[in-house]
């Protein structure tokens, strides 16, 4: 059964533990030495307490995602301290036939649903052609021909967080309550994040 998961790809980061704390000495002396390297830990944790995070916001953490369009509007919710740019089918025909299918459902819906999502392509591209055969530019061909294609559509979007907004969203996507296909877009951001060492006092200063 044709199905593809939900991905996230981590493109590169700048900054990190050392860029929170030199933003918060900034009014004493940034000047790093062993003794103040040693502090870090500390005053991190500090400063995330006493919600002073303006300091978290001195790196970047930069992402590829490959999501239904049910999780990038989750992400698109967090716009206000996120960077996205989609993949758009207004500016392009989309030839890769990629979907999310829920893989909780029981077996018959979910090969139910990979049918229906397939013949969702199927009229997607015929209104095209039809579209374009009829007279209507290329442009408003494509850009309304994707009206057939449902929520389940995986588009690739770049992301790209401060640290402070990423804990914002993780604190928000990585949780019980959120929905189960961000949660794991969230979890595997996390993961990938660790896995850098860069933000290892930052993570635990909120928490993780």
């Amino acid at each position: 059964m044709e199905n593809h998961d939900n991905t996230v790809e981590l493109l590169g980061i700048y900054g990190g533990d050392m860029s929170h704390a030199t933003s918060a000495w900034t009014s004493t002396n940034r000047d790093l030495n062993e003794e103040k390297r040693g502090r870090i830990p500390a005053l991190l944790q500090m400063l995330a307490r006493e919600g002073h995070h303006t300091l978290f916001e001195k790196s970047a953490i930069h992402f590829l995602v490959k999501t239904d369009i049910a999780t990038h509007i989750h992400i698109l919710k967090h716009r206000v301290a996120v960077s996205v740019n989609g993949e758009s089918a207004r500016y392009k025909q989309l030839k890769e036939v990629k979907f999310y299918v829920p893989t909780d459902w029981p077996q018959d819906m979910q090969e139910d649903f990979t049918k229906f999502c397939n013949e969702s392509y199927d009229k997607y591209a015929a209104a095209m052609t039809k579209l374009i055969d009829a007279g209507f530019s290329r442009k408003r061909a494509k850009e309304s021909a994707r009206f057939y294609l449902p929520y389940s559509n995986q588009i690739y979007a770049d992301v790209q967080f401060n640290f402070r907004s990423f804990m914002h969203f993780e604190g928000l996507r990585n949780e019980e309550h959120a929905q189960e296909e961000v949660q794991q877009v969230a979890k595997g951001m996390l993961e990938l994040v660790r896995g850098t060492g860069a933000f290892n006092e930052s993570l635990k200063a909120f928490g993780y």
